[in-house]
């Protein structure tokens, strides 16, 4: 006979209120891309509308007439954007004619996703670097891979992985660090309501393992913090 404390755990599982992250990939069913965006779009506007005629909303007012057709519109082609791999940034390498040994770091680039437990943002910053294996790419193709998986249903520790992952990929190099700081509008708009905190994650790969090498970003991202 399970406990009370067993049957508790059992039940907050299958409302889905444990918040595991069962898996570094972002959840998607087989079938996932076999509908086109403006199939999705129309959907998710007819149930949209629909939400908004069960919380009581006129949606004949001249304001929130077109709201079912603007939300579906962001959620296909903008802030969930990222579950399709077809929106994958291009990523062109460069032979790294200026040999330039050292750690590279990008930092402060501005984090916007949406938690996937309640669907609101989470607000912050990444930090990365790396180690180049005798290629480079552009600075701007780093952000555009960090908006790319931030463009999806995230959770923190998910997230930090797969740009991680992605980076190594982009960049045929195992040494990538990346630091995410952010903060849950879950946390501050609902539930406890705390609105000073963050919650900080991080990846270490390859020369990054190394205490001294760790020490040095960090290092980088203290300067910049008192820059700022």
């Amino acid at each position: 006979m399970p406990s009370a404390r067993e049957l508790d755990l059992i039940d907050a599982y299958e409302k889905g209120e444990l918040h595991l992250a069962s898996s570094p990939d972002t959840p998607l069913r087989d079938d996932a891309f076999a509908m086109d965006d403006d199939t999705k779009m129309q959907l998710i506007a007819q149930h949209f509308r629909e939400i908004m005629h069960i919380l009581g909303l006129d949606l004949s007012d001249d304001s929130l007439r077109g709201t079912p057709d603007r939300v579906a519109k962001m959620y296909v082609k903008e802030i969930f954007s990222g579950l399709n791999p077809a929106n994958k940034p291009r990523v062109a390498l460069f032979d790294n004619k200026y040999e330039y040994q050292q750690m590279l770091v990008e930092r402060d680039i501005n984090l916007h996703s949406n938690c996937e437990h309640h669907f609101v943002p989470i607000v912050g910053k990444v930090h990365v670097a790396y180690f180049s294996s005798g290629k480079v790419i552009g600075l701007s193709k780093i952000n555009r891979l960090v908006h790319y998986y931030a463009r999806r249903p995230q959770v923190q520790e998910r997230l930090t992985r797969q740009i991680a992952t992605g980076l190594q990929e982009a960049l045929q190099t195992r040494d990538v660090a990346v630091m995410v700081d952010a903060a849950h509008l879950c946390v501050s708009m609902r539930g406890v309501q705390d609105h000073g905190g963050s919650t900080v994650t991080s990846a270490y790969h390859g020369l990054f393992e190394q205490e001294s090498v760790r020490n040095e970003f960090l290092k980088y991202l203290e300067i910049g913090k008192n820059a700022g």
